[in-house]
C-alpha cells in the first residue's frame, strides 16, 4: 500500500515510482512495459504513479444527446483529444470511430487507449458488449493500450472473459497494455450490489486474474452483497466504513496493490462532490481516476479546471 512521501516521483526507499510499478509486471515483454511507461510518464501526473484518464465511450453506450447535449462541443471527436491534451491527462480512451477521427490530427500528443468492446442502451437483454474493434486497429492508430469491459454477474460473463483472454494474448504479443473496465452487472447481483464493497473487490480480482495491467472499477459502497462474504468481512473485521477504507481494500484485492487500480468518476455531479471522492481515492491508495462525463459535459474552461483540480489532489496539493 502507498505511503505519502515528499516527492511523489520517488518511493520511501528512494526508487523511482514508475520503476517500482513496472517491476510488478516483469512477466511482460519490453513493448508492453514501454507502453505502460508512456502512459505513466505522460502529462501533469507523469512520473508520480498516479493517473487521470479521459474516457469518452458514452456516445456509443448511452447515445449522443444524453452524452453531448449538455456541452455540444462534445459531438466533435476532436474536442475530446483537445480536452485530454490541454488538461495534461495520462491518456485518452475511446471507441474506434472517435479515435479514427482524430488520431492523425493529434498524433503523438496524448497516449491513446482503444476501447475494443462496446454496448448500446437500446437492448434490455443480459449485458454483453460486442467486440467493435481489433488489436490491429489499436496498432494502426498508434495506441498504447486496448480497453475492454467485462460485466461480472452477467449470465454472458463467460463470453466476455473468453473474448478478453484472446484479445489480451494478442495485445501482449505485440507490446500493447491492457486496460479492463470491470463493472459487475446482470442477473447475478442486485442494483445495490453493483457497487458493493465485496463485489467491487471481487471485480478487481477477476480483472487482475484475467491479465489486466490497469483495472477500472467504480468507487465502492459499504453494502455487502454476498452472505458468504459478509461472514468473512465481519469475522476478519475488514474496515469498510469509509471510502478510503474501501478503496484500500479494493486495491489490496488486486494482487496486494501490485496492479494499477483506478476509479471511475460516474454520473455528472457537483465539482466538490467529485473532489471529495478523489481525495478519498488518494487517501486509500488508489492509483487515480478516469473522469468522463464530469469533465466533457461541462463547458471547456470548467472541464479543464475540474481535471486539473483532480490532478492537484493526486499531486498532494
Amino acid at each position: 500500500m502507498e505511503h505519502p512521501v515528499e516527492n511523489p516521483k520517488i518511493t520511501v526507499s528512494g526508487v523511482k515510482r514508475i520503476d517500482q510499478i513496472l517491476s510488478w509486471y516483469r512477466g511482460e515483454n519490453p513493448g508492453t512495459l514501454t507502453n505502460l511507461a508512456r502512459m505513466l510518464n505522460h502529462g501533469t501526473l507523469g512520473g508520480t504513479g498516479k493517473m487521470v484518464i479521459l474516457p469518452v465511450d458514452q456516445g456509443f453506450e448511452h447515445g449522443p444527446a444524453r452524452s453531448f447535449a449538455p456541452n455540444p462541443q462534445g459531438y466533435d471527436p476532436h474536442y475530446h483529444f483537445q480536452l485530454a491534451i490541454e488538461a495534461g491527462c495520462n491518456a485518452y480512451a475511446a471507441p474506434l470511430g472517435f479515435l479514427e477521427a482524430g488520431a492523425a490530427e493529434f498524433a503523438g500528443q496524448v497516449p491513446l487507449i482503444l476501447k475494443l468492446n462496446n454496448s448500446d442502451s437500446l437492448s434490455q437483454l443480459e449485458p454483453c458488449p460486442a467486440v467493435t474493434a481489433s488489436v490491429q486497429d489499436a496498432l494502426r492508430l498508434g495506441c498504447c493500450a486496448i480497453g475492454y469491459t467485462i460485466y461480472p454477474g452477467s449470465e454472458a460473463r463467460n463470453v466476455m472473459f473468453e473474448d478478453l483472454r484472446e484479445l489480451t494474448l494478442e495485445a501482449k504479443a505485440v507490446g500493447l497494455a491492457v486496460v479492463v473496465w470491470s463493472y459487475p452487472r446482470g442477473s447475478g447481483i442486485s442494483k445495490e450490489g453493483e457497487t458493493a464493497i465485496d463485489v467491487t473487490a471481487y471485480a478487481a480480482q477477476i480483472a487482475a486474474q484475467l491479465g489486466a495491467h490497469i483495472i477500472k472499477v467504480k468507487p465502492p459502497s459499504a453494502h455487502i452483497e454476498q452472505d458468504a462474504a459478509r461472514k468473512v468481512y465481519e469475522k476478519e473485521k475488514i474496515p469498510v466504513d469509509t471510502l478510503p477504507d474501501r478503496v484500500r481494500h479494493v486495491v489490496q484485492s488486486a494482487f496486494n496493490g501490485k496492479r494499477i487500480v483506478i476509479f471511475s468518476g460516474g454520473a455528472a455531479k457537483e465539482v466538490e462532490e467529485v473532489m471529495e471522492e478523489i481525495r478519498a481515492i488518494r487517501e486509500g491508495g488508489g492509483f487515480g481516476s478516469i473522469i468522463g462525463r464530469n469533465s466533457f459535459q461541462r463547458a471547456k474552461p470548467d472541464g479543464l479546471k475540474l481535471l486539473r483540480q483532480a490532478m492537484d489532489i493526486y499531486l498532494g496539493h
